[in-house]
C-alpha cells in the first residue's frame, strides 16, 4: 500500500516545497491551502496530515483536534513558527505525533519525521495483518509479546503445531527455545502426555546417554536399580532436546537411529523398546558451519531440520522488550512480596538502547535485580543496573 501524505500550508511556495522533499520517496502526496478542504477530503483516509499552525480559516490546533476526535488512525505533525512551550505541549496533548518549529532546516526535519512515521504506520499495519492469520492468541499465552518479529513465530508455531513433524528451532543463547518449544507441545494433540526438556549442554558427556536411554540395573558399577530415560519418560507426548548442537558425534550417531527405527535400547539390554514420541530440537549454533567442520554428521543434520523456527534477538522485537520487562516486574513484585513497581519514561528509553546481548534471560534477571534493588514505586534510568559486556 502506497502511504498518503496530506500537506496543509496556505502558503504554496512553502507547500511545494514539501512536495517536492517528499518526491524521492513512493508516497502519494495532496496539497491543500486551508483547512475546509482539508476536512473535505479526510474520507480518503490519509495515513498523514502535515497541518500549519496559522491557516485562513482554522487554526492548526483546531484542525488538529478534530482529527484526534473524528480520524484517530491518522497521524498528524504540526508546523509552526511559534516557539512556545504551552503550544508545545498543548499539541502533543491533543494527538500530534511531532511539533517541527518553521526554520531552515524545517523541510528537512519534516521530511524525516514522515519517513519515521511510514515506517512505525508499516510495521503497525504488518503486525495487525499477522495479528488477524492468528487464530486465538490466548493459546500462545505462554510467549509474551505484540512484534511482527514474534507474530512471525507464534504463525509458524499454528502451522506445525497439530503435526508430527520434527521441528528445530534456531536462535542465539536466551531468546526463548524452550519457551517456543512448550508451546507448539501444549497447542498439540500430544498436550496430555508429557513435555520433557533436556539441555544437552548441561549434561556430562559420559552421562548424556544414560540421561537420554536409562538402563537396567546392573548395568554398569553403581547400576543398582533399573532407571528409565528421558525418552521414555516422554512417551506419548514430545521430548525437547536444546543445545543439540552440542552432542558429540558417537552420540548423534545413536540419536540418528532413533529418529530412524523410532526405538531405543537401554543400557545394559539388548531389548527394542518402541517409541511414540515427537522431537524437536533446539541450538544456538550454525550446525552446516558444525557440519563443514566436521563436528556434526551431515545426515543427522538434514534428519532434524523438518520444520525450522527462528527467533529474533530480543534487540530485533523494538517494543517488546518494554511489555517483557513489565510482565516480568509484575510477576517478580508480586513473587517477592513487594509494593508494584513501573518503569518510567527516562528508565524505557534506557531499556530501549541497550543492546541486550543475553537476550530475554539476561531481561529476566535485570527486571529482578532492578525490582529488588529499587527503593521507589517509579523506576527511573538511575535505579537500572544494567549487566556488564562481556
Amino acid at each position: 500500500m502506497i502511504p498518503k501524505i496530506f500537506i496543509v500550508d496556505d502558503n504554496p511556495m512553502y507547500a511545494a516545497a514539501i512536495e517536492n522533499s517528499l518526491k524521492e520517496f513512493d508516497y502519494e502526496v495532496k496539497v491543500f491551502y486551508n483547512g475546509a478542504d482539508l476536512l473535505n477530503h479526510l474520507n480518503e483516509n490519509p495515513d498523514i496530515v502535515t497541518l500549519d499552525y496559522n491557516l485562513p480559516d482554522f487554526t492548526g490546533m483546531d484542525l488538529l483536534k478534530k482529527i484526534t476526535k473524528n480520524y484517530s488512525q491518522i497521524s498528524t505533525i504540526m508546523l509552526s513558527g511559534q516557539e512556545d512551550l504551552q503550544t508545545v505541549v498543548d499539541t502533543y496533548n491533543n494527538g500530534a505525533k511531532n511539533y517541527i518549529i518553521k526554520n531552515d532546516n524545517a523541510i528537512v526535519e519534516l521530511k524525516n519525521a514522515i519517513k519515521n512515521l511510514v515506517s512505525s504506520i508499516s510495521l503497525k499495519q504488518e503486525v495487525e495483518v499477522l495479528r488477524e492469520e492468528i487464530t486465538d492468541r490466548n493459546k500462545y499465552s505462554n510467549i509474551v509479546g505484540e512484534s511482527s518479529a514474534i507474530f512471525k513465530v507464534l504463525k509458524l508455531i499454528q502451522r506445525v503445531e497439530k503435526t508430527d513433524s520434527l521441528v528445530m528451532i534456531t536462535g542465539d543463547s536466551g531468546t526463548g527455545k524452550e519457551v517456543v518449544a512448550e508451546a507448539i507441545h501444549i497447542n498439540s494433540l500430544r498436550r496430555k502426555k508429557p513435555f520433557v526438556a533436556v539441555n544437552l549442554a548441561a549434561i556430562p558427556t559420559h552421562l548424556i546417554e544414560d540421561e537420554l536411554f536409562g538402563h537396567e540395573k546392573g548395568a554398569f558399577t553403581g547400576a543398582v536399580s533399573k532407571r528409565i530415560g528421558k525418552f521414555e519418560e516422554a512417551e506419548g507426548g514430545t521430548i525437547f532436546l536444546d543445545e543439540i548442537g552440542e552432542l558429540e558425534i558417537s552420540l548423534q550417531t545413536k540419536l540418528l537411529r532413533v529418529l530412524q527405527e523410532k526405538n531405543i535400547t537401554r543400557l545394559g539390554s539388548n531389548k527394542l523398546i518402541n517409541l511414540n514420541v515427537r522431537i524437536v530440537t533446539a541450538t544456538n549454533k550454525n550446525l552446516s558451519e558444525q557440519v563443514k567442520l566436521g563436528k556434526f554428521r551431515e545426515d543427522l543434520y538434514y534428519r532434524i531440520q523438518g520444520f525450522l523456527i527462528h527467533l529474533p534477538k530480543l534487540r530485533e522485537r523494538g517494543n517488546d522488550i518494554i511489555v517483557l520487562a513489565k510482565h516480568f516486574l509484575n510477576l517478580f513484585t508480586h513473587k517477592h512480596k513487594i509494593a508494584p513497581k513501573q518503569f518510567d519514561e527516562s528508565a524505557i528509553n534506557a531499556m530501549l538502547k541497550h543492546n541486550w546481548p543475553g537476550n530475554v534471560r539476561e531481561l529476566i534477571a535485570f527486571v529482578e535485580r532492578t525490582a529488588l534493588m529499587s527503593d521507589s514505586n517509579i523506576i527511573t534510568k538511575n535505579d537500572l543496573i544494567f549487566s556488564e559486556s562481556i
